[in-house]
């Protein structure tokens, strides 16, 4: 069992949050993890302050325990976190920690994220674009259209996959599911992957269809099936039957697990 210096096992919020200010950088990695995984709101403040640890940081130049707060932030999705994680979006030298902050932001869901998050977009600097184009497609920032739209043809797949789920949302243009949908046929595994996430975010049907047939494990398909199921069902006018296809689709991939 991960403990603290004390010899505490991490079993509630007071050991995790005490964790985080130990001496031992992989437990206090764990405890970042605990708390997000848990929810624990108490570890708010704690989680902020982890955001600008300088004790533990890699050789190449990253900050692990940053990233791993940013993500939990974004499981506890506390509006008190925002000025915090836009804070971090000052760290130029660590790309995967500006990635979990913007995650975070996006999946809080606070408007006040939105112009630090433009001038990112708007600067010469390197970003990571794909989870940039997402947070901005989540916050609904469709002003943003005509910096993304060049994205489409980025050198990164997944950077086009991405400004193809902002298309798509803006203007439901079904060419830009097709763009989407290429990549679940695609040699790398991890792009098809990406794919799939992607059309859990936009729910239309053709997009519920590709799901089903793609090269990924059920378990993704079942992830987000359940994604687009909740948006539907939180959208009063859905189709009742593309809801039922929905259910019927998740019972046919549970029995398959």
């Amino acid at each position: 069992m991960t403990t603290t210096n004390s010899a505490e096992p991490i079993l509630s919020p007071e050991t995790a949050i005490a964790a985080l200010s130990g001496d031992d950088n992989q437990i206090r990695y764990y405890a970042a993890w605990w708390l997000g995984k848990h929810q624990v709101q108490a570890g708010c403040m704690a989680l902020c302050d982890a955001l600008f640890d300088e004790r533990y940081r890699i050789p190449s130049g990253g900050y692990p325990l940053r990233r791993q707060a940013a993500r939990a932030l974004g499981q506890l999705k506390n509006p008190q976190a925002v000025t915090a994680l836009i804070k971090a979006l000052e760290c130029d030298e660590d790309l995967r920690l500006k990635e979990a902050a913007i995650a975070a932001l996006a999946a809080i869901g606070d408007k006040s994220a939105i112009t630090p998050l433009l001038n990112l977009l708007h600067t010469s600097q390197e970003q990571p674009y794909e989870s940039l184009i997402e947070a901005l497609a989540t916050l609904k920032v469709w002003s943003a259209r005509p910096q993304i739209e060049p994205f489409l043809k980025h050198p990164s797949e997944r950077v086009q996959c991405a400004a193809a789920r902002y298309m798509y949302l803006l203007t439901q243009e079904p060419q830009y599911i097709e763009r989407i949908v290429k990549n679940l046929n695609h040699d790398n595994m991890y792009l098809r992957w990406a794919a799939v996430f992607d059309l859990g975010a936009v729910g239309h049907q053709q997009a519920i269809q590709s799901i089903l047939t793609a090269q990924v494990p059920n378990s993704l398909k079942l992830l987000n099936l359940k994604r687009i199921l909740e948006t539907l069902l939180e959208n009063n006018h859905s189709e009742k039957e593309t809801i039922l296809l929905i259910f019927r689709a998740i019972d046919e991939l549970l029995i398959q697990l």
